[in-house]
């Protein structure tokens, strides 16, 4: 049985009420494999979209499932904890492999799957050489991915966030300790080629949400792990993206800056958008410590004998402070379990 804590009559009825009805059990069942519309359930269910968005918010009265906003698109999928919803995943859990409905349903997903990995891959196709193109000016990805995991560390977390987070690489790379990780971007586009990834990897406890970097629609205090992963040279307040960063952190939460040094390729602001060209171990001393983090690591990465016209990657590891002034905070240790929800 998972550690879910006990619930109260009331609660216990509300939850079987809500999941004790075909449809809605179907729908959770969809929920805790992907982010999907009011559109992809339709064709998914074969059900009219009045039905499913009454199924869908008597789900969401209970506390089973959120609601997020994408442009004029509204995304639902079953919530990352709680006693209500580790009991639904008990049902789930408990459902035959081969029911007909449930495969049938399973099918039909990864079919839209598929059409969005389809579309993802034609947009990542069409920018492809410029990503390409970009890579080449510094060392191997491999090599800052290694370096950021050694960085990080692989002590369990509970909560991840990915700022910019572009094709959803870091959500994958670090997906073996964190419980739950949410990536925010800008672009719609980027959205569904971090999506197709995600469902590709058979990663579910992590989503994607569009969203603006100095102005999350997260609550502050909520993640244990921040990353802002080659983003901050687009920005031109940069500084303003890390503070923004630094809100979301709990006491003692970790800030991971992953992004170029100082370097003197101009046609970058042209070509490639860059609003800066890298920034100073200084720079970002300052930055953090006005965000109230302390710089705890930094780690630069050169290009083989320095090459001329290539860029130096650094990553800056720094904390929150509050820690210190509040002493040691005693979170309960099955948070910090990586793999139950």
């Amino acid at each position: 049985m998972t550690d879910r804590g006990m619930l109260g009559l009331d609660a216990l009825v509300d939850v079987l009420k809500a999941a004790g009805e075909p449809t809605r059990m179907r729908l959770l069942a969809l929920l805790a494999a992907s982010d999907l519309t009011v559109t992809d359930l339709t064709e998914i269910l074969g059900q009219s979209q009045p039905r499913i968005s009454r199924h869908l918010k008597l789900l969401a009265e209970v506390a089973l499932i959120d609601r997020y906003q994408e442009g004029a698109w509204a995304y639902f999928r079953l919530r990352h904890e709680g006693g209500r919803v580790a009991l639904i995943r008990e049902l789930l859990a408990a459902a035959a492999a081969d029911d007909a409905i449930l495969a049938r349903d399973a099918a039909r997903l990864a079919t839209l799957k598929r059409a969005r990995a389809e579309k993802a891959q034609a947009y990542f196709s069409r920018n492809a050489a410029e990503w390409d193109e970009l890579r080449r000016l510094h060392v191997a990805e491999g090599d800052v991915e290694a370096a950021l995991k050694a960085m990080v560390g692989d002590e369990p977390v509970d909560s991840l966030l990915d700022l910019g987070t572009g094709t959803g690489r870091i959500l994958q790379l670090l997906e073996g300790i964190y419980r739950r990780g949410i990536g925010v971007d800008a672009s719609r586009d980027m959205l569904a080629v971090a999506r197709s990834n995600l469902d590709r990897a058979g990663i579910t406890k992590a989503s994607i949400r569009h969203g603006d970097i100095f102005n999350l629609p997260l609550d502050g205090q909520s993640f244990d792990l921040v990353t802002i992963h080659q983003v901050l040279h687009y920005l031109n307040e940069p500084e303003a993206a890390i503070a923004e960063a630094a809100r979301m952190l709990v006491p003692g939460g970790r800030l991971v800056i992953i992004d170029f040094a100082p370097h003197g390729l101009e046609y970058l602001r042209d070509e490639h958008a860059h609003a800066r060209l890298g920034f100073s171990h200084q720079m970002m001393s300052e930055w953090l410590q006005k965000a109230n983090l302390s710089l705890e690591k930094t780690t630069d990465l050169a290009p083989e004998g320095a090459e001329e016209g290539k860029l130096t990657v650094t990553i800056w590891l720094a904390r929150d402070q509050r820690a210190a002034n509040d002493a040691v905070i005693d979170r309960p240790r099955q948070r910090l379990q990586v793999g139950g929800i």
